[in-house]
């Protein structure tokens, strides 16, 4: 029997219910995390929430009391594979992922003194989501799962100066993330709230290049989210103008 298109392809699935236990920890942040991390879950935390708890042979970030199980991933979601074979098909989850919607970035020395602070020009928005959805596209085909995008503004935290190797190029210095407010929040079920979460797709077939245009964003940016849409069945092929291949809403 053909596996369903949103699993995520690399353990074998037909597992009983994993049993919850709680593991011995004591509270947010005793894993090892980063700030950003540790803020975002604090912030979802509720009455009754369980944290970092066992589930199988993975510890997942918050277990509600209906039993949803709550992971925060401020990555990539390829590191999820695992997870989503051995507990999506039995179990409730949602994957929190926070978008920069607005940054600043700091600059600070060796004791953590700030040195400089300027907003960052760069606005993200929920197309961000393809860059990691592309791991897994029809994911959010699966019944089981949530997406819930954290519009936030952060700060960016940076050494004094770019670091250079010996040959003088400079590389590169993502800093570390920290919330600095929550935006807004937007809360994905399934493929039709993708289309919802992004402008309105034009009834004509348009291009990769189009679509990058439309949204706002990089091609590269654009080619992955046109390669979810058509995975998740949202758009299909249009035929070429000249020698641009073309995409349209599914009918």
């Amino acid at each position: 029997m053909s596996r369903p298109v949103w699993t995520a392809g690399r353990a074998g699935g037909g597992q009983p219910p994993a049993r919850l236990r709680s593991a011995t920890v004591s509270g947010i942040g005793v894993l090892r995390e980063g700030p950003l991390h540790a803020a975002i879950k604090a912030l979802l935390a509720r009455p009754g929430d369980r944290v970092e708890v066992r589930v199988g042979r993975f510890v997942i970030d918050l277990v509600r009391a209906d039993g949803e199980l709550v992971e925060v991933q401020t990555g990539g979601f390829g590191p999820l594979g695992a997870k989503f074979d051995a507990l999506l098909d039995d179990h409730r989850m949602r994957i929190v992922h926070p978008i920069a919607a607005e940054r600043r970035i700091v600059r600070v020395d060796d004791a953590g003194e700030v040195l400089s602070a300027r907003r960052s020009a760069r606005r993200a928005t929920a197309v961000e989501l393809f860059d990691k959805l592309v791991a897994f596209p029809s994911l959010l085909a699966h019944p089981n799962l949530t997406i819930e995008l954290l519009l936030a503004r952060e700060d960016h935290i940076r050494a004094a100066a770019p670091v250079r190797t010996r040959s003088r190029r400079r590389t590169r210095d993502p800093g570390e993330r920290r919330l600095v407010e929550l935006l807004d929040r937007v809360e994905l079920r399934g493929p039709q709230d993708v289309l919802l979460a992004l402008p309105p797709l034009p009834s004509e077939p348009f291009s990769t290049r189009e679509l990058a245009v439309l949204l706002g964003c990089p091609t590269v940016l654009a080619q992955r989210t046109a390669y979810c849409l058509r995975l998740m069945e949202l758009i299909e092929p249009a035929g070429k103008r000249g020698r641009t291949p073309l995409h349209r809403l599914t009918a």
